[in-house]
């Protein structure tokens, strides 16, 4: 998967359309990620001691990987990550636009 964790990423398609965010978590096996403030749900919360109420909370549901494009931290543009091997046969992801090192 070619976006991490903290990356700064814009979602392409869906409700969420044009909006910008950081990604909290990844999930590999599953295609998805959990960006912050993007696709909130609302989940009922029961009370978990007595005399304490129910309440409704808003939780980050995750995306598909293939909805967003990573943001490049030099040109600020949506683009697609390429590779690049470095000197000490490091390999380093690219933007494909203007292709800086996105670390």
């Amino acid at each position: 998967m070619k976006i991490k964790k903290g990356d700064k990423i814009r979602v392409l398609t869906g409700k969420e359309r044009n909006k910008d965010g950081v990604v909290v978590s990844v999930q590999p096996t599953k295609g998805r990620l959990i960006v912050e403030g993007i696709n909130l749900t609302k989940r009922h919360r029961k009370p978990q001691r007595k005399g304490e109420k129910g309440q409704i909370v808003e939780v980050n549901a995750p995306i598909n990987v293939s909805n967003v494009a990573l943001l490049c931290p030099k040109c600020a543009k949506a683009t697609r990550v390429g590779y690049v091997v470095n000197d000490s046969a490091k390999k380093e992801r690219k933007c494909k636009k203007c292709n800086a090192i996105i670390s």
